[in-house]
């Protein structure tokens, strides 16, 4: 029998590391975990590296505990959907999709968004919108999720420019993104239009699109300001607040920030307040109703 050199491993042998030694069970729960880690949905060559073989991969997808998604590419059942495509395509999740799942304001997203850098192995799934675009910030090769500054960059270039920065507002509030890391990307005319409009201070996506929408009246317009005990919401010039209701905008909070309006009315402020489908929906209505009423000066103290 030939001789087997140092350091080599006799056939059927279990590999070093954290799999050696279990038996086919326990090698497959381990196995099962560590693409569970990576989000439920892993590359073959990830868990190589971690010590599996190919082979308690083909026994883990036998035993109908991990399936295949792409030739390097293997989910945990009940992964993620939307992982699961990105893998199937070669591309990540990025722009408005990848926004939603971060949890940031967005107003509409017609289609799921990915990315691709130019040249590469990325598919083009059907009825989804590919962004070909090399990132600011490098992809990890394991990536399914593009980093939250490429998929900023990808909505300025995207959105309009208004739910560009209501995106942009949300993810700098929730310390999702870093004003100071952003100006140091080399951004798109676009992105950097974006930047200079964000307010870190902004409380909603819907006050976002008031603030911007409204940026040709030279009038001044102060956000979250605090008048007898509460914040309003905008304050133009000194005497004229408006407040807008949020989609969820019901019951006993309805009825205290009405009692509000009351006593903002008896200290001589003028209150409009519009809807989230007033904001979104009839916004030539809402924008009207604010220009009548600076025309009439009821933004000055009287």
């Amino acid at each position: 029998m030939r001789p087997r050199m140092p350091g080599a491993k006799a056939r059927g042998e279990a590999p070093r590391g954290t799999v050696a030694g279990m038996d086919a069970r326990t090698v497959g729960e381990s196995v099962v975990a560590a693409t569970t880690r990576h989000g439920g949905v892993a590359r073959v060559s990830t868990l190589l590296a971690e010590g599996f073989s190919r082979h308690h991969l083909d026994r883990t997808r036998a035993d109908g505990r991990l399936l295949r998604v792409r030739r390097d590419w293997v989910a945990v059942p009940g992964a993620d959907p939307e992982l699961i495509a990105a893998a199937r395509a070669g591309v990540v999740l990025s722009c408005v999709t990848l926004a939603r799942r971060l949890g940031l304001w967005v107003l509409h997203e017609q289609h799921p968004h990915v990315a691709a850098d130019p040249g590469g192995a990325g598919g083009k799934p059907a009825g989804v919108h590919v962004h070909w675009a090399r990132p600011l910030v490098p992809r990890v090769p394991d990536a399914l999720e593009d980093r939250t500054e490429n998929a900023l960059a990808l909505v300025a270039a995207c959105r309009p420019f208004e739910q560009a920065v209501a995106v942009w507002d949300s993810a700098v509030r929730q310390g999702r993104a870093s004003l100071t890391e952003m100006r140091r990307l080399t951004l798109s005319s676009s992105a950097v239009a974006v930047l200079d409009a964000v307010d870190p201070f902004a409380d909603s996506g819907l006050e976002s699109l008031f603030r911007v929408r409204l940026r040709w009246l030279r009038v001044r317009i102060l956000s979250q300001v605090w008048v007898e005990g509460r914040r309003v919401d905008f304050l133009i010039g000194r005497r004229l607040i408006v407040q807008l209701d949020g989609g969820h905008h019901v019951g006993a909070q309805r009825a205290d920030d009405i009692a509000h309006d009351a006593r903002l009315m008896l200290l001589g402020y003028r209150v409009l307040r519009f809807t989230y489908a007033q904001v979104v929906d009839d916004w030539p209505a809402v924008q009207d109703a604010i220009a009548r009423a600076v025309g009439q000066r009821l933004h000055e103290v009287p």
